[in-house]
């Protein structure tokens, strides 16, 4: 105990030495970390040759992370190599001095292994990890059991390896082409184990590496004598065991071995090192051990052997022949252990090199293609357990970490159904509200005409998904999740992390490889099903499962708590998830990469990351000043690996397409070197790859990338676009994709530099011999320049230097590929480790140099950026949202001259409509022919469409400095027009039918009064006859009894009535019988129409196809959701075609039942309402309850028609003026001034009062926008700023919530209080009333005197030809003139005079009245609604696209 004592104290003293020289032992306490290699400094720009010894550290992790197979030269640079051999040359030779071999240059290195040992010893867990995995990419032999440098007995390596991922071909699966992956320390394999008795005078490790070797590439795996700084001594080193590995690529020529196995090296003797010899017996399937002088000491110790499980090969050295006491004991040993002759390898100095490699390779070959014995790692640690020695990852943290994450992947058996079922936010729903915020933006999918009543459907629908969001609880796996990034310490979060990511890996792989073999077998199969194929491709992309994928879960719950925030469900206080984005910024500060961009829903959950960033802005302590670097290029071009060899980052690498999206990783930046390259953070962005394959059949494939590339270019100051040679086909479409990105960036005077990266291009004389393909490139970066800013309606000419930071001679980089032979068993390529690193350091000096003219940007600036960079993408317009200032300007300049160009349109339309349906009011029906006033229409639209193109062709020919901004949105406009033209021919067609409707009933209804005049005439004319022959002369109260007397006896027929219900079942019947086969059956138990109304729907269940839906695996909550979206809105757009029949207050017409039906047959036979997967039942249900309200309403309409055009009712009306005629005739009075007084009254008044109505709704908004009110309502912009200015001067949340969840009904209101506030103010509109009543007056004048010189025979010609004179201005009532005409014998000349001589006091009395009315109640009574009007100038198609 004493002397392991002393020699634990000697080596003690050795490590602290080393750690000295070193200048390590600051971290033997406080341990390396990841993060503290990635942190760029001065010194990140070194050629990192070491000069001194404590630099050796730097120089191996440098280049370790950097992948370069040099890491492990231990040599010291002391100035250039060719300095150095002319110094030799001119020094004089003395012979004496050059024979005393000095150790001097020895003395000044240290063994690689040392400073490989002492690396270790000074890192982190997560740092040993990092370094080992990259050493495996390298092909460096991996330290195994690290000896016992500060602690009793040495440690396995265990947890240093879970990282590693190898793929390899065994040949078992050579003719199928197939592979296998799976975690280093999971596979299990032959281990073959080298050791030394004593000294040996050959090298064994060079020997290994000569095995392991094809002979036609040598690489050294193990370090060995004849390395540089390989013949150092080792000090701390002795006892390592080092472990490499041959994997198979399934040639049968090349492979030297046809299964994988493992190959371990014990540095130094086992006699000195039994207890990692004995650990090496224990797992290994066969052990060589080296001897070359076996004495006593040396037998016994090999005889106690004899139980060993393992195959033990004696390799002996040349003086093995020569020694007889080492022969004696050789035979013993050889029977002792029951050794063959295959057993015992002699090499002497005279054997063949590589004859005898061969000889070991068919040796090894031999017995492991039968082993009896295979482990994997954890085999090996169970082992080590059992000796004492030490496992890196049995620390508690490490365990307890463990301990959670088996608990939440013993969960995970099929990882689609885990995602579906347990992290449920980000599957379909969240996709879903991905799309449906998206459409809010870009409205490019309307159902109906009304934009407006779109949008509030759109927003209802998002409402219901996040409140759909808001029903679902954590799930376990999730609780579990935050409880091990929450609640455990901070080494234990990311040993949790590190686990879940191994474990998660594991399971994928084990998923996805069934999944591949299955769809391997499918496709052999002849007469395979493609839609087979193609649920097993979705399912392989969906077998993706990490740690971002619970992260994104948790974002989501994020999102969806802030938006029952916003819509004031929960207050601040009650929110769950508020510590969860400090949770994400403490990961994102330990270097986890996190993600930006949810590629599977290409949506960025807003504000979850803004709020992560913030987060970190506040722990930086707002000193958060960034470089943004992204990445962009091809799937499948090592744009990952790029990054993580650059920066020593950890981003997730894969040959398949596992994940989607972009991810965001910091690096911090050392304080001694913020002010030189002026950040103090560099964010790293890589990017999913474009142009996949697995993408390129959907639709918005090509939109996915545009959208990425866009917002990851304009996040970044310096894009590297990463290209690979053998992927040329596809590089035009990315160097399109990325011009595109380039030049919206433009538009907002963001220009970034922009680093071409060449992949596998291995050439030295490469840059030279590029020169006429960068000269290409340039051309063809011009010319895709030049047709992306035609495409963008650009018009000035572009190069590809207007719009990034682009020099073809310094931007262009050839890097070799990144393998140095075949895999799985090649190193990194040198050269494209070193060309990395150029890259690196000419990035950094590339940065220090323009640090001076770059304005810093950081995290609330870059969070804005972002903020607007995706709310542009949402809007798909790029060019709208990235417009300056200037040509803000001008636009909304060309969008008011278009808003009053628009409004002269419609104001022209309306005078129209008002002329022809007055027009339509006064004719006879023979001729009311819709297709006449059709045609006429049209040509007047035409007419009108025309002008303002005219307009639009004047406004653009103008010579105006700054109108060239708008020459790309002019199609806009000319678009804008024709939709406009569109809606008028739409409102004005609907007019002119709904008037000829409107006067059929009215001469049907005057027909029956005639009719009646007639028969009360007659007994009027009886009357009148008997009274003159009486002898008596009557007093008026008698006349008046015999007129009542008459009256009364007067037999008037009252009008039908029909039950509208009646007459519409049948209808409904013979519609539903020939819809659907079911349809008879469920219609079977329906009752009466009256039964039904539209407000008692409700959706059931039953409405839905269930097993489709469940066929389909689909949810049926969200697909009853969307029937009832549907159902809701044809409920709306039926309810709007019955109210506009009812307005009219014509009789009930059959046709309206059928128009109705073919309504809601069309939106039936949508395709939105078949994937709705609907039935019988709804079909029949909806249609019973639309058709019920129908016949209500109607049935209400008729019951009005027949009550206002009762003959009795009729009679009671006009009984006053029949019985003064009446007395007049019977006393032989004069009536003629009374009757002129009676039609002004009951005829011209009410004509002049409806003229007045019909003009002023026109002149209301002439007159409001021509008085200050013209900049708030001259385009979209500037109303919605003066609306939204408005609600927060006044403060009213209610008022916010009726903006957002009712736009239009809000915003219309909102204009009827404008109006009203405005006439208030002023005279109200007395004076447009006035003027209006005026001119008509002035034209009934004109009539009348006309009527003089025409002298008309009798009171009827004379009103046919006044009522046509003014049949375009006045609808003179046809029942009203049936009083005035009764019994008229005046002479017409004498009743024109009459009429003229009332109408003066006739039009003060209208304007008396007008006067006396409430504004209100005026605008209320108007058939043409100004805000209605004002309201379309606000929301035309122009401005639609515009934030």
């Amino acid at each position: 105990m004493v002397a392991y004592g002393c020699m634990f104290n000697v080596e003690r003293r050795t490590l602290q030495g080393i750690l000295f020289k070193l200048k390590l032992k600051k971290y033997r306490s406080r341990k390396l970390t990841l993060c503290d290699l990635q942190e760029i400094s001065p010194e990140s720009l070194k050629d990192w040759t070491a000069q001194t010894l404590g630099e050796l550290p730097w120089h191996f992790l440098r280049k370790v992370m950097a992948l370069n197979g040099t890491a492990r030269n231990t040599s010291l640079g002391h100035g250039d190599l060719e300095d150095e051999a002319v110094s030799e040359d001119e020094e004089e030779l003395n012979i004496d001095d050059y024979f005393c071999f000095s150790d001097t240059e020895m003395e000044v290195s240290l063994h690689p292994l040392d400073v490989l040992c002492a690396v270790l010893l000074c890192s982190d867990n997560f740092l040993q990890q990092e370094i080992l995995s990259k050493m495996s990419m390298c092909q460096f032999a991996l330290p195994l059991l690290l000896p016992a440098l500060d602690t009793p007995k040495c440690t396995l390596m265990l947890w240093a390896m879970r990282d590693i991922v190898r793929k390899w071909r065994p040949h078992s699966l050579a003719e199928s082409r197939g592979f296998r992956e799976e975690s280093l320390v999971l596979t299990s394999m032959p281990t073959i184990s080298f050791v030394r008795m004593g000294s040996c005078s050959f090298s064994k490790s060079k020997l290994l590496n000569a095995v392991l070797s094809p002979s036609q590439q040598h690489h050294d795996f193990f370090v060995h004598r004849d390395m540089e700084s390989g013949n150092v001594p080792r000090e701390i080193a002795d006892g390592l065991v080092e472990i490499s590995w041959y994997f198979p690529n399934g040639s049968k020529n090349s492979d030297l071995f046809s299964e994988p196995i493992a190959v371990t090296n014990l540095h130094g003797d086992i006699e000195s090192h039994w207890l990692q010899f004995n650990f090496l017996m224990k797992v290994s399937t066969l052990t060589f051990i080296f001897v070359e002088r076996l004495s006593e000491r040396e037998y016994v110790l090999l005889s106690s052997l004899k139980e060993a499980g393992t195959n033990l090969y004696f390799m002996l050295g040349s003086k093995a022949e020569k020694s007889k006491d080492m022969l004696g004991f050789l035979k013993k040993l050889v029977l002792d252990l029951k050794l063959r002759k295959s057993h015992l390898l002699f090499k002497q100095s005279t054997t063949n090199q590589a004859e005898f490699v061969k000889k070991l390779r068919t040796t090894i070959g031999r017995i492991t293609k039968f082993p009896h014995r295979r482990v994997t790692m954890e085999d090996m640690a169970e082992a080590a357990r059992e000796l004492g020695i030490q496992v890196d990852e049995d620390c508690k943290e490490c365990q307890s970490s463990s301990k959670c994450v088996k608990e939440i992947s013993a969960e995970i058996k099929d990882v689609a159904k885990y995602k579906r079922e347990m992290l449920r936010l980000q599957g379909d729903l969240g996709k879903t509200v991905a799309k449906v915020e998206k459409e809010l933006c870009r409205m490019r999918k309307p159902r109906t005409t009304h934009l407006e009543k779109y949008e509030s459907e759109l927003k209802e629908k998002l409402v219901a998904l996040h409140q759909e969001k808001n029903q679902w609880d954590l799930t376990d796996g999730l609780v579990q999740f935050i409880n091990g990034i929450a609640c455990l310490s901070q080494v234990e979060r990311c040993y949790f992390l590190k686990w879940m990511k191994l474990s998660l890996d594991h399971i994928t792989r084990g998923n996805l490889a069934s999944l591949k073999a299955e769809y391997k077998e499918k496709c052999k199969t002849s007469g395979s099903d493609p839609q087979e194929l193609a649920e097993l491709s979705k399912l392989i992309a969906a077998r993706s499962l990490g740690s971002e994928h619970f992260m994104r879960e948790l974002g989501q719950f994020y999102e969806a708590e802030h938006s029952r925030v916003k819509q004031s469900k929960i207050t601040e206080s009650q929110k769950q998830f508020i510590c969860l984005p400090g949770i994400a910024a403490d990961l994102m500060l330990e270097g986890f990469p996190m993600e930006l961009i949810d590629g599977d829903a290409s949506n960025i959950p807003l504000q979850w990351v803004t709020d992560v960033l913030t987060e970190l802005h506040a722990k930086l302590g707002g000193r958060s000043g960034m470089l943004v670097l992204t990445v962009l290029g091809v799937q499948s071009t090592g744009k990952s690996t790029l990054l993580n060899t650059m920066f020593g980052l950890q981003f997730a690498v894969s040959s398949g397409r596992c994940t989607r999206g972009a991810f965001m990783s910091l690096i911090k930046v050392a304080e001694n070197f913020r002010q030189d390259l002026g950040c103090d953070f560099i964010l790293v962005i890589d990017t999913e790859g474009l142009k996949a394959p697995e993408l390129a059949r959907l639709e918005d494939s090509y939109e996915h990338d545009n959208e990425m590339a866009t917002l990851v270019v304009g996040l970044s100051d310096i894009t590297i676009v990463n290209m690979a040679m053998e992927n040329a086909t596809k590089m035009k479409d990315v160097l399109q994709i990325v011009v595109h990105a380039f030049l919206r960036m433009e538009e907002i005077g963001h220009k970034p530099n922009c680093q071409f990266v060449h992949q596998n291009v291995s050439d030295v004389s490469a840059h030279e011999q590029n020169v006429r393909d960068r000269k290409h490139l340039l051309e063809q970066l011009d010319e895709m320049t030049k047709a992306a800013a035609k495409m963008e309606k650009q018009i000035k000419a572009m190069a590809i230097s207007d719009i990034m930071d682009y020099d073809p001679e310094k931007h262009n980089w050839y890097i070799p590929g990144l393998w140095h032979g075949v895999p799985p068993m090649a190193p990194v390529n040198i050269g494209y480790s070193e060309r990395v690193c150029e890259l690196k350091n000419y990035l950094f000096e590339f940065t220090k140099s323009c640090s001076a003219n770059r304005s810093l940007k950081d995290i609330p600036q870059l969070t804005e950026r972002l903020r607007s960079l995706w709310n542009t993408i949402k809007h798909e317009h790029f060019s709208f949202s990235f417009k300056s200032s200037l040509v803000d300007e001008v636009y909304n300049q060309l969008s008011m001259n278009y808003a009053e160009w628009e409004w002269g349109f419609r104001k022209e339309m309306h005078l129209w409509v008002s002329e022809k349906e007055t027009f339509i009011l006064n004719q006879p029906v023979a001729d009311l022919n819709f297709s006449v006033f059709k045609t006429i229409a049209l040509e007047k639209l035409q007419c009108g469409e025309q002008k303002i193109m005219d307009c639009l062709q004047q406004y653009f020919a103008r010579k105006a400095s700054d109108l060239h901004l708008m020459e790309k949105y002019k199609e806009d406009f000319i678009r804008s027009t024709k939709t406009l033209k569109n809606d008028l021919k739409t409102h004005v067609f609907s007019k002119c039918e709904e008037a000829i409707l409107t006067q059929i009933g009215r001469l049907k209804s005057h027909n029956i009064q005639i009719n009646y005049m007639k028969i009360i005439e007659g007994e009027i004319d009886q009357l009148l006859a008997n009274c003159r022959r009486s002898t008596k002369q009557l007093d008026d109260k008698k006349l008046e009894s015999k007129f009542e007397t008459v009256c009364h006896e007067t037999s008037l027929c009252p009008l039908q009535n029909c039950q509208v219900d009646g007459d519409m079942e049948p209808q409904l019947r013979n519609d539903l019988m020939n819809r659907r086969i079911a349809i008879p059956e469920v219609l079977q138990g329906a009752g009466s129409l009256k039964d039904y109304r539209m407000n008692s729907f409700k959706m059931k269940s039953k409405y839905l196809e269930k097993w489709l839906i469940r066929r389909a695996g689909l949810h049926k909550d969200s697909y009853l959701q969307k029937a009832k979206d549907i159902a809701k809105s044809l409920m709306d757009q039926c309810q709007d075609y019955i109210e506009e029949k009812v307005i009219s207050k014509t009789d009930y017409d059959k046709a309206y039942c059928r128009e109705l039906l073919c309504v809601i047959n069309e939106r039936l036979q949508e395709a939105d309402v078949r994937k709705c997967y609907t039935n019988a039942f709804f079909e029949v249900d909806l249609k019973l309850h639309i058709l019920g309200e129908a016949a209500h309403e109607f049935q209400k309409m008729h019951e009005v028609f027949i009550q206002e055009n009762n003959p009795q009712k009729h009679l009671e009306k006009f009984k006053p003026q029949y019985l003064s005629r009446f007395k007049d005739l019977y006393l032989g009075k004069d009536s003629c001034q009374k009757r002129a007084r009676d039609f002004c009254e009951h005829c011209l008044k009410p004509a002049l009062v409806d003229y007045v109505k019909k003009r002023i709704a026109t002149e209301i908004v002439d007159d409001f926008l021509s008085n200050g009110q013209a900049i708030k309502y001259g385009c979209k912009i500037f109303f919605q700023f003066t609306v939204e200015k408005k609600l927060l001067e006044d403060g009213n949340f209610n008022n916010y919530l009726n903006y957002v969840n009712s736009y239009e009904e809000f915003v219309q209101s909102w204009i009827h209080r404008h109006l009203l506030d405005y006439y208030n103010k002023t005279s109200g509109l007395e004076v447009p009333e006035r003027e209006i009543l005026s001119t008509i007056v002035k034209k009934v004048r004109g009539v009348l005197e006309h009527a003089k010189d025409i002298k008309p025979n009798s009171i009827s010609a004379f009103l046919d030809d006044f009522c046509k004179a003014l049949e375009q201005d006045l609808v003179v009532s046809k029942d009203s003139l049936v009083g005035i005409l009764f019994k008229n014998t005046a002479m017409a000349q004498q009743f024109s005079a009459d009429i003229q001589t009332f109408l003066p006091d006739l039009e003060q009395q209208i304007l008396s009245e007008f006067k006396e009315l409430e504004l209100e109640s005026k605008l209320s009574s108007l058939p043409l609604k100004p805000q209605d009007e004002m309201f379309k100038q606000v929301s035309g198609f122009a401005e639609a696209s515009i934030p």
